[in-house]
């Protein structure tokens, strides 16, 4: 009898209404700083991207430049073995240079700032010489116009505005590029 009397004497409770609010309130708040950030990853990517090839047109026009120095401008003795990109046919290291993907345009040394140039160079596009469509593919698109390369990230809200610019080398001086625009990202 007392065992039964103690199990009637216990009442089952359960959450009172100020816990449940609170509970509530809790979530709401995660779910506010939560969620913007999850929305804006795609927006980091882009960014990520835009970044990644600034990197590779820097390094590019690094290397495209020592590659010109250390061959004196001395044209080839024989075409490049892979046959594309600007001519003439055999570099002659003062207007092309011959990379392993193909010939690739050069002013004052560096790369130009046109597609056949920089943005070859960079490889942003896995088929060399890269097109618009080829770019396309890979989320890029790129405008040339006075030896100045512009390169966006499409996808965003305003590719024009998720971009940077490459300007060629004047006689004497390195290449010129932005910092990044990652507003329309």
């Amino acid at each position: 009898m007392k065992i039964q009397s103690l199990t009637q004497g216990r009442r089952m409770r359960g959450f009172t209404m100020i816990e449940l609010i609170v509970v509530i309130v809790i979530l709401g708040i995660l779910a506010a700083v939560a969620l913007p950030r999850f929305t804006n990853i795609q927006r980091d990517a882009r960014i990520a991207k835009l970044n990644a090839a600034r990197g590779a047109v820097l390094s590019a026009s690094a290397m495209v430049h020592g590659s010109a120095l250390a061959r004196g401008g001395l044209a080839d003795a024989a075409a490049c073995a892979a046959n594309v990109g600007p001519l003439p046919v055999i570099a002659n290291n003062t207007t092309n240079l011959c990379t392993e993907s193909g010939r690739v345009a050069i002013v004052n040394g560096y790369p130009a700032g046109t597609r056949p140039g920089i943005v070859d160079a960079a490889g942003l596009s896995l088929v060399f010489p890269a097109t618009v469509a080829t770019l396309a593919q890979e989320g890029y698109a790129a405008a040339a116009a006075g030896g100045v390369a512009t390169i966006q990230v499409t996808g965003g809200t305003n590719p024009l505005t998720c971009s940077f610019t490459y300007t060629a080398a004047a006689p004497g001086a390195a290449p010129s590029i932005s910092v990044i625009n990652r507003a329309g990202c």
